[in-house]
């Protein structure tokens, strides 16, 4: 009988750690080189990231894009967790699409790849194991991490999210997506095209969609389910969502009140 793989469901994970701006407010609120090095309750959000993937058991290996060498050495903790860990730096490049085409260039093409941001402070392990346990058993190329608007609403009213509004779902991004075979990555090369637009769902969807569609949206006639079928039938690319539980999923650390939420929670 052929020995199982034991690594056959464990992911490596593309963490990406570089500002989208020169000046980014969370960064200059915290008087750091960037954002991913931004302290919460004392410790850098980065660390929280890692130890959350390396903590879940189901990754294998670690690609960190960024965050800028300045950010490195005002981090000694992250340094020495890069030198001595299963984690590779690279610079972040202009984008994050960039960022992410550079490190899958590292990765075997029969890697399963978990996609998150060092932002996501609230991440744990919990959520990182549900997410690709959902993933894989989608059974599809490409799957995204969503949390209805809801549970983030109702748990954390006070917090400002960018809402998805469709037919049977209001959804916020969770800021993880896995590509779980070789086609999703064909998703990545056409994210270049929507990066823009990531804070406005309308321009985002006439890019993936087309103007019919957008129409649906805006009157709250589009379904989640349609949408995902058209961006798969149109790039040919299998993709189905994940609806995390977990309220603190949904948050993320875009602004210096997020920031505050976070160390709050």
């Amino acid at each position: 009988m052929k020995d199982l793989d034991p690594d056959v469901n464990k992911f490596v994970a593309i963490v990406l750690a570089g500002d989208r701006t020169d000046s980014d407010p969370v960064a200059a609120h915290s008087d750091v080189p960037c954002k991913a090095i931004a302290s919460i309750n004392g410790r850098p959000m980065i660390l929280r990231v890692l130890d959350a993937l390396c903590e879940s058991d189901v990754i294998k290996s670690i690609v960190l894009c960024g965050p800028p060498e300045a950010g490195l050495q005002a981090c000694p903790e992250l340094v020495a967790r890069i030198e001595q860990e299963n984690i590779r730096w690279l610079e972040n490049l202009g984008s994050p699409c960039q960022s992410v085409s550079a490190a899958l260039d590292i990765v075997p093409d029969n890697e399963k790849v978990l996609l998150t941001t060092a932002d996501h402070a609230l991440l744990n392990a919990e959520i990182v194991r549900y997410f690709t346990s959902e993933a894989i058993g989608n059974a599809v190329d490409f799957s995204v991490g969503l949390v209805e608007y809801g549970t983030v609403n109702k748990a954390y009213p006070e917090v400002k999210r960018t809402v998805l509004k469709f037919r049977e779902i209001d959804a916020c991004s969770c800021n993880l997506f896995a590509l779980t075979s070789a086609n999703g990555r064909k998703l990545v090369s056409f994210w270049r095209q929507v990066e823009q637009s990531r804070k406005k769902p309308a321009k985002m969807l006439a890019t993936l969609l087309g103007v019919f569609s957008v129409l649906l949206y805006l009157l709250g006639l589009l379904s989640l389910q349609r949408a995902l079928t058209q961006v798969s039938l149109r790039l040919g690319v299998s993709i189905k969502q994940v609806v995390l539980p977990f309220a603190h999923a949904g948050i993320d650390v875009d602004t210096v009140e997020d920031k505050q939420l976070v160390e709050k929670i």
